[in-house]
């Protein structure tokens, strides 16, 4: 057995992953829902945190689960920092949202084996997620806030427009701890997310010049060498020089002039 090999985390996980992403996306569902149509102190906004607390509690069972289920704990700890993040912050509300990760996984499990085509998936899911969790979340965050500028789901959408891309115009601008918290994830991502698309997009470039000189390659005669041409033609020349030779070899001898009487 691989030192690396996890091989009980590994079934876990692969039995986990459909129904977690489910309620990954039931929790996206009914956060959006909590935000966009209710307000802190309805019963309705009490009964949807709750639904949001009991799934978060599953999502730390989870965690406990695959945590004693791995046999090195403490490299688990390392490549999971989302994951122990989102169990240990409950405090932080958009921070549970990135569980949504597990969907991500999910579905590159059924993309194209075509590294370009997954890397183009994993792009248009992780940004989507992205946006639609960091507006909720800078959203609850600044709507009360004194000076806030952020006071609709609109001007949330278009700061998470203007600071993923990197943009930032300054119109807009979170003042609360919480929602420069989900700024300074953002801007990180933005950062990622450029370059990912850069790498991508070189990749595809040189894909794409390495296919045409091939084909040119197959196409186009093979470009003789100088020396070579050179050589032949004094292979040419010897040969030109010995065929004379043997002409003037092989001609009869000249009769002899015959002497003054």
């Amino acid at each position: 057995m691989e030192p690396d090999d996890e091989p009980r985390l590994e079934a876990w996980e692969r039995r986990t992953d459909y129904p977690l992403t489910g309620l990954a996306v039931l929790y996206l569902a009914v956060y959006a829902v909590q935000v966009l149509a209710t307000r802190p102190g309805q019963a309705s906004w009490w009964w949807l945190d709750a639904a949001l607390w009991a799934v978060w509690a599953v999502f730390v069972v989870d965690y406990v689960i695959r945590i004693t289920l791995a046999r090195r704990k403490g490299r688990f700890i390392v490549r999971h920092p989302l994951d122990l993040l989102v169990v240990a912050a409950p405090f932080f509300r958009f921070l549970r949202l990135l569980r949504l990760v597990a969907a991500i996984s999910v579905l590159g499990r059924v993309l194209r084996d075509d590294f370009r085509g997954r890397v183009g998936s994993y792009l248009l899911v992780s940004i989507t997620l992205l946006s639609v969790v960091a507006a909720l979340g800078v959203f609850e965050a600044e709507r009360y806030a004194p000076e806030a500028s952020i006071l609709t789901f609109g001007d949330a959408l278009w700061w998470v427009l203007t600071t993923i891309t990197t943009v930032g115009y300054g119109d807009l601008s979170p003042v609360t701890t919480e929602g420069r918290l989900v700024a300074a994830g953002l801007m990180l991502a933005g950062i990622a997310v450029l370059g990912t698309v850069t790498a991508a997009i070189a990749t595809w470039f040189l894909e794409q010049v390495g296919a045409r000189d091939a084909s040119e390659a197959v196409a186009a005669p093979p470009r003789a060498d100088p020396a070579d041409l050179r050589h032949a033609e004094l292979l040419a020349e010897l040969r030109d020089l010995r065929r004379r030779l043997d002409v003037l070899e092989s001609a009869p001898d000249r009769p002899a002039e015959s002497a003054p009487s």
